[in-house]
C-alpha cells in the first residue's frame, strides 16, 4: 500500500517551516552521532551510513519507516509527543537535547520529571545576596526550589516542609500561618490560581502540572470553586501587606526575574520594601536573626 505524503497547510508560516527544517536537521545530526554498538545492533560489514540508519531508528522507537523518514526530511507538520519522547529515547538524548527536540516540534514533554525541580548553584547565590530582602527561587508550578533567611523569617521555612507542600499556591490555600498572617492571602490565592491556570495552557501534556491540580482540587472546596471561574491573568509586580508577629506589618512588592526563556523556567522572586517603614522592619528582622545567631 502505498501512503501519500502529507500536504502542508497553505496557512502554514514562516516560522512553522523553519521549525520543521530545524527539527529535521537536529533528529540528523543525533542520529549521526549515536553507533549501532550503543543501541544493540550489529554494525555489518557493509555499512557505509554515519551512526544509524533511518529505519534503525524506527524500528527501535516503534515508528513507521515513512513516518520517520518525512520527519526528517521536514514534510511532517505535526509530531505527537508520543512519537518524539519514543525518537529521543532510541536516539539516547539527554535532558538538554530532550528538551530541545520538544522545544522544535512545540510539544509538551509528557515525562513528570521533564521540568527540574532542582536549584542551581548560581541561582542559589543570587537569591542569597538579596537578603535582607526576602527572595526564593520557583519554577514555573510556584515550587519553591531554595529561599534566602529572610524568606523563612518572613513567610516559614519552607525547607521544614515536605517537598510536596514547598509550594506557593498549596501554602496559600491550606497553611493556617499564610491565611493569618497574609493579609491580601484572598485576593492572592485567586490572582495566583489565574496564573497557575494560564502557565499550564503551554504544559497540558505535563502530569507533574495535573497532580499538583488534582492534590488541590481534593482538598479544598475554595480552591475549586475559584478553579471553575477560569480566570487568567499574567505576571505582574504587585504590593502585598504581612503581618509578621515580631515587627508588624510590612509592605513588599514582588519582582520577578526570569532565568531563562526556554524550559526548565526558573525565576527569581524577589519581595522589595515598598515603604521606608517596611524596610526598616525587615533590618530589623536581619538584626534580631543576627543576634539569635551569636547568642
Amino acid at each position: 500500500m502505498t501512503i501519500a505524503a502529507p500536504e502542508h497547510d497553505v496557512h502554514d508560516s514562516g516560522e512553522q517551516q523553519v521549525r520543521r527544517r530545524e527539527l529535521a536537521a537536529f533528529l540528523r545530526s543525533r542520529r549521526e552521532r549515536v553507533t549501532p554498538e550503543q543501541v544493540g545492533l550489529p554494525r555489518g560489514p557493509r555499512r557505509r551510513t554515519p551512526g544509524l540508519r533511518r529505519e534503525e531508528v524506527a524500528q527501535l522507537s516503534a515508528v513507521g519507516v515513512t513516518w520517520y523518514t518525512w520527519i526528517e526530511q521536514a514534510r511532517a507538520a505535526h509530531v505527537s509527543a508520543q512519537v518524539l519522547d519514543a525518537v529521543a529515547r532510541a536516539l539516547l538524548m539527554d535532558p538538554a537535547e530532550r528538551a530541545h527536540l520538544f522545544a522544535l516540534a512545540r510539544a509538551a514533554d509528557p515525562r513528570t520529571e521533564a521540568e527540574c525541580t532542582v536549584a542551581a548553584r548560581s541561582a542559589v547565590k543570587i537569591v542569597e545576596r538579596l537578603a535582607p530582602y526576602p527572595a526564593s527561587l520557583q519554577n514555573a508550578r510556584y515550587d519553591i526550589l531554595h529561599a534566602n533567611r529572610p524568606f523563612a523569617q518572613v513567610f516559614g521555612d519552607p525547607a521544614e516542609l515536605p517537598p510536596a507542600d514547598r509550594n506557593c499556591l498549596w501554602l496559600l490555600t491550606t497553611s493556617a500561618r499564610w491565611q493569618r498572617d497574609f493579609l491580601d492571602r484572598d485576593e492572592m490565592l485567586r490572582d495566583l490560581i489565574a496564573k497557575y491556570r494560564a502557565g499550564m495552557a503551554e504544559h497540558m501534556a505535563e502530569p507533574v502540572w495535573k497532580q499538583r491540580l488534582d492534590r488541590l482540587l481534593a482538598v479544598s472546596e475554595e480552591f475549586r470553586e475559584l478553579w471553575e471561574r477560569h480566570e487568567v491573568a499574567p505576571m505582574s509586580p504587585h504590593v502585598k501587606r504581612y503581618r509578621h508577629p515580631v515587627v508588624g506589618l510590612i509592605r513588599l512588592e514582588h519582582r520577578t526575574m526570569w532565568l531563562a526563556p526556554q524550559a526548565p523556567a526558573q525565576r527569581v522572586v524577589a519581595y522589595v520594601p515598598a515603604d521606608e517603614e517596611s524596610e526598616e522592619r525587615l533590618e530589623r528582622l536581619a538584626e534580631l536573626a543576627g543576634e539569635q545567631g551569636t547568642a
